[in-house]
């Protein structure tokens, strides 16, 4: 009988998932920030974000789906880094949505950041360096977020800022079609159209409307009982469109959970891909989906 017990308790313990703490994945998250800073001075690029200045790190309390977000944020910059060197494009991992991403996810996603870069240097004939794991300590998923963001913009900088307004309006058709199976599954008819396109329309107004809609889902999300994020610390004076592209990868992160409560199974679609999209319409398109979610907000208020 205690043979037969020690053997269950050994077979659980394997079948256990080990969890993975923010530290470890904190310290993968710096390995690819090694990677970047190596292409970087492979292809004598100069940069300036290798170190996050403090005044641009972000402070509110993230959840680690806004973290596994920033992942696929950086594995479409690392398709169009590949897309510039002649590469095909390999289409990021993607996922059904949940209520409560496991953090452990964040882990994985760094593993195929590190085997991408690792393909990449070796098509383009590039030296593989050999980057030991440093060891952190008390480190959060708010540290892994900033780090990451580091990353993101350190490809920039690799990509010499190619996120397009094509590229944008992609990922803006990914929070269309979010919204627009959200309208489906609530019944409700959509009345909306895009207002007229703005011709002398920036990135801050785009970004401006982008935390007009992360507010709206907010607003279902506390309707919901759904734990909310508070996105002040990304409203800025001057918004880039990296900037807008990453306020619209937290849109999308954002209505998983939406999309988790309403019981919606579908996976959201990478995005299409667009050539000669211009500000004006992705700021049409921002906006339009900005008045999607005002509908939904109006009648489910009623």
């Amino acid at each position: 009988m205690k043979r037969l017990l020690i053997i269950l308790f050994l077979v659980v313990d394997f079948l256990t998932a080990r969890e993975i703490t923010p530290n470890e994945v904190y310290g993968q998250a710096t390995i690819i920030e090694e990677e970047i800073h190596s292409l970087l001075k492979y292809y004598g690029i100069k940069h300036d974000h290798f170190i996050i200045d403090n005044n641009k790190k972000i402070s509110t309390a993230l959840k680690p789906r806004n973290v596994w977000q920033k992942t696929y944020e950086i594995m479409i910059k690392i398709n169009i880094l590949r897309q510039e060197k002649d590469l095909p494009i390999i289409e990021p991992v993607n996922m059904p949505p949940v209520a409560n991403l496991n953090p452990d996810l964040v882990y994985e996603q760094t593993q195929r950041i590190l085997t991408e870069l690792k393909i990449f240097k070796t098509r383009m004939g590039i030296d593989q360096l050999d980057y030991k794991t440093r060891k952190f300590e008390h480190k959060n998923p708010l540290d892994v977020f900033n780090k990451l963001n580091d990353v993101s913009l350190l490809i920039d900088d690799l990509n010499k800022n190619k996120v397009t307004p094509s590229y944008v309006f992609g990922e803006n058709m990914r929070v269309y079609d979010d919204i627009s199976l959200i309208l489906d599954t609530l019944n409700i008819n959509d009345s909306t159209i895009p207002a007229k396109k703005n011709s002398a329309s920036t990135p801050n107004d785009t970004a401006h409307t982008a935390l007009k809609i992360l507010e709206k889902i907010k607003q279902l999300q506390v309707l919901s009982g759904i734990a909310f994020v508070d996105f002040n610390d990304f409203n800025k004076k001057k918004q880039t469109p990296s900037d807008v592209f990453s306020l619209t990868q937290m849109i999308i992160a954002e209505l998983q959970t939406i999309k988790a409560y309403l019981k919606i199974p579908n996976i959201t679609s990478a995005a299409a891909h667009y050539n000669t999209k211009t500000p004006s319409e992705v700021d049409q398109l921002m906006s339009w989906n900005l008045r999607k979610l005002e509908l939904i907000n109006s009648l489910i208020r009623r």
